[in-house]
């Protein structure tokens, strides 16, 4: 009697068991929040791919709640990662390298943009030689931000000249906006920056561009605390499978018009911001078959820190295994799928 009461219970908890819908994974609003600072106010184009992810459902897709919050350049998103507002920056490689020799800064990167787009442009063609630039007004984000560093390493390793040799004008994001009301002449410029000012009647001639000044350049690092990496690194590694596979989706010419309406976020037209798609998958910007942490080209950056003059006598330049953390992207690319 007591076996067959025991059979019967077993029997009725397994069929409740099997009539129980399976468990759902945590919903992104129940995981934790990743606070993502992105340079630009309004936003610039590099910035496009973390608006896909979130317009196109790419942080939904992989139960990551993200909050994407514009700071004024690269270098005021990781001040704010340093301080604990936010969780990840985008942020200019050389800066990251600066701030872990200078400031013992407890940072990490964990995916890279590899290719820089930046270059001097001018509105005045007919002063368009570095000797021309000798003396002149050039725009840029901020000192020390990210068109300013370009700068410097555009100066020293293409034009044999130094910073103190221009006057940087602290612009933000709006270099282009100055140069097309004809506030300067000059100034440091992405890609789309160009067809922007063209678009108003100004043609714009390089006078240098960095790719050429410093081959072995690296663009931007995204950026974390240590501390912060081990806190949430699931929600972190979440956060750049999205990233990573928006870019991937940018990269099919079929998705163009798409990203190019979600890419008048930074002010431009659609017919703008396809064009500058083009340009940025052009050069293989957004990176997306590997991590984008090229041992070569960030020592090559650790490198030219030293000798321009960036790291500070006495102190000691980060190792290439110390600055970033590979494993990261090992992770997401597996959740994505290993697709590329």
């Amino acid at each position: 009697m007591y076996r067959n009461f025991m059979t019967a219970g077993a029997a009725a908890l397994l069929a409740a068991a099997i009539a129980l819908p399976p468990v759902a994974p945590a919903r992104a609003a129940d995981a934790p929040k990743v606070v993502v600072a992105l340079p630009g106010v309004p936003p610039i184009y590099l910035t496009v791919f973390a608006y896909v992810a979130d317009k196109q459902g790419f942080f939904k897709k992989y139960n990551a709640n993200v909050e994407l919050r514009q700071f004024d350049s690269g270098a005021a998103g990781s001040r704010a990662v340093i301080s604990g507002d936010v969780d990840l920056a985008l942020v200019p490689t050389a800066l990251t390298i600066n701030q872990v020799a200078n400031a013992n800064a407890n940072v990490v990167g964990i995916y890279g943009l590899p290719n820089p787009d930046w270059a001097i442009g001018t509105t005045n063609p007919q002063k368009a030689t570095c000797a021309d630039i000798k003396g002149q007004q050039v725009g840029v984000d901020t000192p020390g931000g990210a068109r300013s560093l370009a700068l410097k390493d555009m100066l020293v390793g293409g034009c044999h000249l130094t910073i103190n040799d221009v006057q940087q004008i602290p612009l933000g994001s709006n270099t282009a906006a100055a140069m097309i009301a004809g506030q300067i002449s000059y100034g440091v410029l992405h890609l789309n920056d160009v067809p922007v000012i063209e678009e108003q009647g100004k043609k714009v001639k390089t006078v240098i561009n960095l790719k050429d000044a410093v081959p072995d350049s690296h663009y931007d690092l995204l950026e974390v605390r240590r501390d912060r990496l081990a806190e949430k690194r699931d929600a972190i590694v979440r956060t750049v499978a999205a990233l990573v596979d928006a870019a991937r989706y940018m990269a099919d010419p079929k998705n163009a018009d798409t990203v190019a309406q979600i890419g008048t976020i930074t002010g431009e037209s659609a017919a703008i911001s396809k064009e500058a798609l083009k340009l940025f998958n052009g050069i293989g910007f957004w990176e997306i078959h590997d991590d984008g942490l090229d041992q070569k080209k960030i020592e090559a950056v650790i490198e030219d820190q030293v000798k321009v003059g960036n790291i500070k006598e006495g102190k000691k330049p980060p190792t290439y295994d110390h600055l970033v953390d590979r494993t990261v992207w090992h992770d997401a690319n597996a959740m994505i799928g290993g697709g590329h």
